[in-house]
């Protein structure tokens, strides 16, 4: 999404005509839409027709809100494999696999605007410990590396497979954009978690002990990022 359309989303105009508008409508990564017409008063999604309105707030920020927190992570993580195998025979492969990372979290940036979701307060926390992560477990050698990826993206994927049950459950047709959003991002996740074995992650020191430690860990951040 342009710079200019999140910009005008802030400040509250219309992206049209870049009037102050009251509720500046935005669609949720499917494309922008005008809400100067007088007496619309919700934000109408491209091609279920929900609003705003409809959504149920309790069900969806909590999703979004850790989503976008672990998107964040995930780059941070694969940001510290970088900064140590970078330049080894490795480091075309940690970076493919972050360039997905980044476009999942950006976009759960424009998610995060379209549903009018506030960021968890500790992703300047996740910042440094998905760094330090990442930087920490590359310095254990490629396989190290390895097995925090599949650590990761195994909870990653089993936790948007947790969301996709509930979304299904909840109301498959209205939320089906955040589905197909979400169920892309679960495949790109075991696809990692895939090549994370082929690279030899199960040879890494202590394997399932560093396994076992860092899926704790992401259980706990999506407990924590959920809520605050």
């Amino acid at each position: 999404m342009e710079r200019a359309t999140l910009a005008a989303l802030r400040k509250g105009f219309c992206v049209h005509s870049r009037r102050r508008c009251r509720r500046p409508t935005l669609h949720p990564g499917f494309g922008v839409g005008c809400c100067a017409q007088a007496g619309r008063t919700s934000v109408r999604f491209v091609s279920t027709g929900m609003t705003l309105n409809s959504v149920d707030k309790a069900v969806i920020d909590p999703i979004i809100r850790v989503d976008h927190a672990g998107e964040y992570g995930a780059n941070r993580i694969y940001a510290g494999q970088m900064a140590v195998l970078g330049r080894t025979t490795v480091g075309p492969v940690i970076q493919q696999m972050w360039d997905q990372e980044k476009e999942h979290l950006k976009k759960f940036n424009e998610l995060m605007i379209a549903y009018r979701v506030r960021p968890t307060i500790l992703l300047p926390f996740w910042n440094i410990v998905g760094f330090v992560l990442g930087a920490s477990t590359a310095l254990l050698g490629k396989e190290g590396a390895m097995a925090c990826t599949v650590a990761v993206e195994e909870s990653i994927s089993e936790h948007y497979n947790n969301q996709i049950r509930t979304l299904v459950e909840l109301d498959p047709e209205k939320y089906e954009e955040l589905l197909q959003v979400i169920k892309k991002f679960r495949d790109d996740e075991l696809e990692h978690h895939d090549t994370g074995l082929e690279y030899d992650a199960e040879l890494a020191p202590a394997y399932s002990l560093l396994k076992n430690v860092i899926q704790i860990g992401c259980k706990a951040a999506v407990c924590l990022s959920q809520r605050i």
